[in-house]
């Protein structure tokens, strides 16, 4: 009571009791018109220190002013705005400094209060960006950068975001190019000044610029421009070859195929080419964030698994951006949103990501079918958690339980299986329309009906599970409701489209190119179908299938292999202990592991053999996988 009472009489006394009694609010949302235009300048020069450096002007009126910090970020689909980066946060106004007060329930708003008088105030903050991965994503290198407006803004609470009209400009490094959805005022030497735009759109519209820069034309001679802006750690890198570049454009084709309609004026892949800069993979409505290592392009035959990345981000301005689940539209970035429909969201389109990647020919069928048996042995073998205790409905709230942080079981505990899990579910929905309309309807004519509507139309869509339902029984009646919650809710297996389709997944002694790509991607030996664990460098063990071999054995994440059967450990000495002791029934895999700073050893009575998953022919069955895969 003694110390309420005291820190009453404090804040009270330093902020004005005014200031005080609007700790007890952030003001709600109100879709009225900003009075004014938010002028937002970002010096971006301080590679070397990596720092963005941020001055924002803001109309205001006198008495109590809440700034936010972008807490719900789209994509993200969850509450990790980068506030822990933001420093140096002064305000002032005509020149006099305005004390500020952090909300400590919500520590994205920070109240102020306005004196009578002031029509404007200034506000100034660095964004100090990852030094290392370990802080988060890089962002900022000596050769590039990624600019994110919801990382280098604040804004007024208590209007919808695209009420809020802004005039945002930026300082880059000497020589730079740059790629955005934005488009350009006006530029004064190294400073580009863009056109007002709605502060929603401004957010939904981050920056690549680097020192090594290229764009490309994806669609030449077309109305609507689309084009690949890439930054890279060299130019080296930037070489595309004519074959590379005809698979781009291809994308492009098929994606207007598959919609007959668009929603951007123009649309830019930014494109970041780097082993400095973190990895990433971010939609937009008229742009998307992607981010791979230097090789995409020089060791074309080496990144097959990254192929599908630019077909996900990409298709995400139809189904994520344009349309919506209702639950995820939020009228600013700091009210909540809810995930229940993200097997659409992110399951469609990480289906379309692997389709689009063949019919474009980013990937050939084979490789398509590698990957897709890499997909459909997690959810046969190699998700244990959600054969017995969770489902793929209760994954869309990974976002915001974990917020993609590491997890001990992987496997048993589930993250956002909604993703892949959702990719299985809806090849089977394809499967089910092709067999029930006997072979008339397919997926095609869901993605037409549902996202391909009111082209040139940049306003969003809201849906609804009953809206996904109602457009299937559009197409081919049938009890859709019934047949996709068992998916969403059940326990079972989700290798059902596989099977529909005219494939047997089958498991061999010999890894498929998917599998050696991801293995060479995340630097680890795959044994989850055999050994049951996955090791990466060094002997560390990523991951333990919970309830297998290696599991039953003692053997946990977070412990070392030192040796394979006494001698030292290498990928190779532990595949060759799998597959010695399945022709010698007598001899266990023996592990010698670390685990903190003890030692022990484990003998896993293990014979059944190297296993890995490929797809195979039902010839009993139609191949209607080719038919999805081919282009349009």
């Amino acid at each position: 009571m003694k110390v309420t009472r005291l820190a009453t009489a404090f804040l009270a006394s330093a902020f004005g009791l005014a200031s005080f009694a609007a700790l007890a609010d952030v003001p709600a949302p109100q879709d009225v018109p900003y009075p004014g235009t938010l002028q937002i300048r970002v010096d971006a020069t301080d590679v070397a220190h990596r720092i963005f450096r941020v001055h924002e002007t803001l109309p205001v009126r006198s008495g109590p002013l809440t700034l936010l910090y972008p807490q719900w970020l789209p994509g993200n689909h969850s509450p990790s705005g980068p506030i822990d980066k933001l420093a140096g946060l002064v305000v002032t106004a005509n020149g006099k400094t305005l004390p500020w007060l952090r909300d400590p329930l919500n520590v994205f708003a920070f109240h102020v209060t306005v004196p009578q008088g002031i029509s404007s105030v200034e506000v100034a903050f660095q964004y100090l960006s990852p030094q290392n991965p370990q802080e988060g994503r890089v962002v900022m290198t000596p050769e590039m950068l990624n600019l994110q407006w919801n990382a280098n803004t604040l804004y007024p609470a208590g209007y919808y975001s695209r009420d809020i009209t802004t005039q945002a400009s930026v300082k880059f490094p000497a020589g730079w190019q740059f790629g955005s959805a934005l488009e350009v005022a006006s530029r004064d030497g190294d400073t580009v000044n863009f056109k007002p735009t709605t502060y929603n759109t401004l957010v939904d519209s981050p920056i690549f610029a680097g020192l090594y820069f290229k764009r490309v034309d994806l669609d030449p001679g077309a109305k609507t421009p689309v084009h690949m802006d890439i930054v890279a750690d060299a130019p080296k890198y930037l070489a595309i070859t004519p074959a590379q570049l005809q698979a781009h454009r291809n994308l492009v084709q098929q994606m207007y195929k598959l919609y007959g309609a668009h929603h951007y004026s123009h649309y830019d892949f930014l494109f970041s080419l780097s082993d400095k800069m973190g990895f990433n993979g971010l939609e937009h409505h008229q742009s998307s964030e992607d981010g791979v290592g230097t090789g995409y392009f020089t060791e074309w035959d080496k990144n097959v698994l990254m192929r599908d990345l630019l077909p996900h981000e990409f298709n995400h301005s139809w189904d994520g951006k344009f349309r919506r689940p209702a639950d995820l539209w939020t009228p600013n970035f700091n009210v909540p949103m809810q995930d229940s429909l993200l097997w659409v969201y992110e399951g469609q389109t990480q289906f379309w990501g692997y389709v689009m990647a063949a019919r474009s020919g980013l990937w050939n069928a084979e490789q398509t079918r590698d990957m897709l048996a890499y997909v459909a042995a997690t959810y046969d073998k190699g998700r244990p958690g959600l054969a017995s205790w969770r489902n793929v409905q209760d994954t869309t709230n990974d976002p915001i339980i974990a917020e993609r942080a590491p997890l001990p079981y992987r496997n048993y505990q589930g993250s956002e299986d909604y993703y892949s899990a959702g990719q299985m579910i809806w090849l089977d929905v394809d499967g089910k329309l092709r067999a029930l309309s006997h072979g008339k309807h397919t997926i095609d004519d869901f993605a037409k009906a549902f996202f391909g509507m009111d082209n040139g139309s940049f306003v969003t869509s809201t849906y609804t599970f009953d809206d996904v339902v109602k457009t299937l029984n559009a197409i081919q009646p049938f009890d859709w409701a019934s047949y996709l919650r068992s998916r969403l809710d059940g326990h079972g297996p989700l290798i059902g489209g596989i099977e529909a389709h005219g494939w047997k997944l089958v498991y061999t002694d010999q890894p498929s190119a998917a599998v050696k790509a991801v293995e060479a991607y995340r630097h680890f030996a795959d044994l989850t179908y055999s050994l049951g664990l996955s090791v990466g460098k060094g002997g560390a063990i990523a991951d333990v299938l919970w309830d297998g071999p290696a599991f039953k054995a003692g053997v946990a994440p977070g412990m070392t292999v030192v040796a394979v059967n006494g001698h030292e450990y290498s990928s190779e000495a532990l595949t060759d202990a799998v597959a010695a002791a399945a022709t010698d029934k007598s001899q266990p895999v023996e592990l010698l592991l670390k685990n903190f700073d003890e030692y022990k050893t484990v003998r896993i009575d293990y014979h059944g053999g190297l296993k890995y998953p490929h797809l195979v022919r039902d010839t009993s069955k139609p191949d209607t996988l080719d038919a999805l895969l081919k282009p349009r």
